[in-house]
């Protein structure tokens, strides 16, 4: 099991989001979100901020860094190491193992990544047979072609609520990357939101009080 931080907004959580951090970051960088979220008193929800394992990457001349795979080269659709993605997507189904061991099922379980941690996000909800509360990804991309896999998935998936973010001036992730993933992903029926920010490759103040509408939505509180 990967370190990680954890918040949780009340005792007894029935809820949890798992929210992944982009390259070169940790989970630290996420964790100010929970109180900027401003979650209603009776929210109760654990949230888990994994910290990715410190690997050499290629594309910053093999520094080593927090990243959740390699990236070797930075073209339109990037070259990757998929073996790496698929292991990190594997790694955080442990974590939705562990809650639902501690008694969150699937369904009250959110995913979410920021840059890296988004396509980690979109590998594990594409492969994994569980069908999640929603799934938020934060100015990313796809970075496997994973629409066969999601093709496999969506009867499941056709009433899993998918939350996509982007900077409309991101000059690391292109906007039209994250439009590409929604395209994707609308073909296929499932639910889609897309929104833009007039922001780069960061979160925007409006996001936070976006996000946490949907959250709300998505992760009702229980009597």
């Amino acid at each position: 099991m990967l370190p990680a931080l954890e918040i949780e907004t009340s005792p007894q959580p029935d809820a949890a989001v798992i929210l992944l951090h982009g390259l070169g970051a940790d989970g630290n960088d996420f964790g100010p979100i929970v109180s900027e979220l401003k979650l209603p008193p009776n929210a109760a929800i654990r949230f888990i901020f994994p910290h990715a394992p410190a690997i050499p990457v290629t594309i910053n001349r093999n520094y080593v860094m927090p990243a959740w795979y390699d990236i070797t080269s930075i073209d339109i659709d990037r070259t990757i190491d998929a073996g790496q993605l698929r292991a990190s997507a594997e790694q955080i189904a442990a974590f939705v193992d562990r809650e639902v061991t501690r008694g969150i099922p699937p369904e009250r379980i959110v995913i979410a990544g920021f840059s890296q941690g988004g396509a980690v996000a979109y590998e594990l909800a594409a492969s994994d047979e569980r069908v999640f509360a929603g799934l938020l990804v934060l100015s990313s991309y796809f970075a496997t072609q994973q629409d066969a896999q999601w093709r496999r998935l969506k009867d499941k998936c056709q009433h899993m609520p998918v939350m996509i973010m982007h900077g409309q001036a991101d000059n690391i992730v292109s906007e039209s990357l994250g439009r590409s993933a929604c395209k994707i992903l609308c073909d296929l029926g499932l639910q889609v939101s897309y929104k833009t920010y007039p922001v780069g490759h960061s979160v925007h103040p409006r996001q936070i009080e976006e996000i946490s509408k949907w959250l709300q939505t998505i992760l009702p509180v229980r009597s």
